[in-house]
């Protein structure tokens, strides 16, 4: 993601070098002393589950991922950290010049995702891979956590239009949501997540944000109407309201909860309104903020007030702990409004992403092999070896039908093809009329840079765009229907055997 105003050099807000845990480092000492330092091996990302039981979740994070590996050396205070702590001096050396010399590819941020399909894969010298895994987690797990909760709150939110009409003849156009605000900086765990929330949340199909510093980096303008305190620090809130709306008549939308929405807040706005008419005062801009109470109830009757006093054009944003299910239930209670503003749910989204980091191949005297971790429990069998992912689309209607993963240098039929869920060979379905599109982009090549990071209005587009091409099934709040990560025939029927391989040898 391209930033502006002198914040190009800022998305870390430091050297993140030594963000790991302890244990990566162990490794990576051990793998130098042991000889295998230079062995290339490949580890995917991938998560289990979506959060809050979800159809989907939102890919995002690489924005902060690549500056990572681009500034990743250890400087001498770091060097210090390790001489302190008794590391042998062969593997100081080695970090004195540490360089990432692997490739990366991912699936772009914006794209949907779903569980146990490899969103990054790193392959490079199993040492430089192993450092980055802890940095890389807590990025993404973070990043994708504020893009997915702010995108339930986009598909929650009805269209401009009455009646969702979902035509297959104009699926890719994107949803036209009424405009959700992003202001979770103030409910955010920190500095930090609270820029990542609005950056992400603005990707993720946020009309905008209320944090001036994410704003001024995306050479945007920030969004915000005034606090409570605004009209208390007035004898009246009449007089609250007017002086607001000479200062700011451009953009006047008026706190009207403050002490009682619909006997004083929204009269007091009526007066200043009639105040703006009759002294010439453009009225393009109007409208009222309520954040407390029945929002649907007072929302309905400040709408019919407002209309009745001949202010249709005023505006109503509603806010106050706002999320999918709660937006979803104003709708269908006829609540009247044109914006909303969540903070909570997009800074500190419930649910987590939970994404791992798991060694999947090894290149061994030359020779891949395919590693696999088992488990008592199905869903922590990995999907082994270097795969490659493609999206399934239905040439008809261009709907997303399901994701499949092969192994490197398979060649799959674009005529009928047989997917089979990875976890249960007896589930398999037959493709038809699709096209295929593979979803991971190069990042890194040999430890170069080859990715342009698109600026955030296209990944805003893209995301959109992206997200049109899901059924509504999956794409609901309530009880989604659940989108197929599956492999070919071929793919299955190796990890069987890889399984039964490995059962095979404990029972030895």
């Amino acid at each position: 993601m391209k930033l502006y105003n002198g914040y190009e050099n800022e998305r870390l807000a430091r050297n993140y070098t030594l963000l790991s845990d302890q244990y990566q480092f162990n490794m990576g000492c051990g793998y130098l002393v042991s000889g295998k330092k230079d062995t290339e091996a490949v580890f995917d990302v991938f998560f289990r589950k979506v959060p809050t039981n979800g159809g989907y979740a939102v890919m995002a994070g690489l924005d902060k991922i690549i500056p990572f590996i681009q500034n990743l050396k250890f400087d001498e205070r770091d060097l210090d950290y390790f001489r302190r702590n008794n590391y042998p001096e062969e593997y100081i050396e080695y970090l004195k010049n540490f360089k990432f010399h692997g490739t990366i590819t991912a699936i772009p941020d914006g794209t949907p995702v779903f569980p146990n399909e490899p969103l990054i894969t790193v392959k490079a010298p199993i040492i430089e891979a192993q450092i980055l895994e802890t940095c890389i987690l807590s990025i993404i797990n973070g990043a994708m956590e504020h893009a997915t909760g702010a995108r339930r709150i986009i598909e929650a939110t009805p269209d401009k239009k009455d009646v969702i009409v979902f035509d297959a003849s104009d699926f890719r156009k994107p949803k036209d949501p009424k405009a959700v605000m992003e202001f979770g900086l103030r409910r955010a765990d920190g500095p930090e997540a609270g820029i990542d929330a609005s950056i992400y949340g603005i990707m993720a199909g946020c009309a905008g944000t209320s944090n001036v510093m994410v704003a001024n980096m995306l050479n945007i303008k920030a969004m915000g109407t005034m606090a409570h305190s605004w009209i208390e620090a007035f004898d009246s809130e009449y007089e609250a309201f007017l002086n607001y709306a000479k200062i700011y008549p451009q953009a006047c939308t008026l706190l009207v909860d403050t002490f009682d929405t619909l006997k004083s807040g929204v009269p007091n706005a009526i007066k200043v309104f009639e105040y703006m008419k009759e002294n010439g005062m453009s009225l393009d801009n109007i409208g009222i903020r309520i954040d407390s109470g029945d929002l649907a109830y007072l929302s309905k009757e400040a709408r019919r007030m407002l209309d009745a006093a001949g202010f249709p054009q005023a505006k109503i944003c509603l806010s106050n702990g706002l999320n999918a299910n709660t937006i979803e239930d104003l709708t269908r209670q006829g609540a009247c409004f044109d914006t909303l503003g969540v903070g909570d749910n997009i800074s500190k989204p419930e649910g987590r992403m939970g994404c791992v980091y798991k060694l999947v191949a090894e290149n061994v005297n030359g020779i891949w092999q395919p590693k696999i971790k088992l488990s008592d429990s199905e869903i922590k069998i990995v999907n082994p070896d270097h795969k490659t992912l493609y999206r399934a689309y239905d040439k008809t209607t261009g709907y997303a039908l399901a994701d499949i993963m092969t192994r490197q240098g398979e060649i799959v039929s674009n005529d009928d093809l047989i997917i089979i869920d990875p976890a249960n060979a007896s589930k398999s379905t037959k493709l038809n009329n699709f096209e295929l599109r593979e979803l991971h982009k190069p990042i890194f090549v040999n430890g170069e840079l080859v990715y342009d990071d698109p600026n955030i209005e296209v990944k805003k587009d893209y995301c959109n765009n992206e997200m049109a091409t899901l059924y509504p099934e999956v794409r609901r709040t309530t009880s989604p229907h659940l989108y197929h990560v599956s492999g070919t025939e071929d793919y299955v029927k190796f990890k069987q055997e890889l399984i039964e391989h490995h059962k095979s040898l404990v029972l030895k």
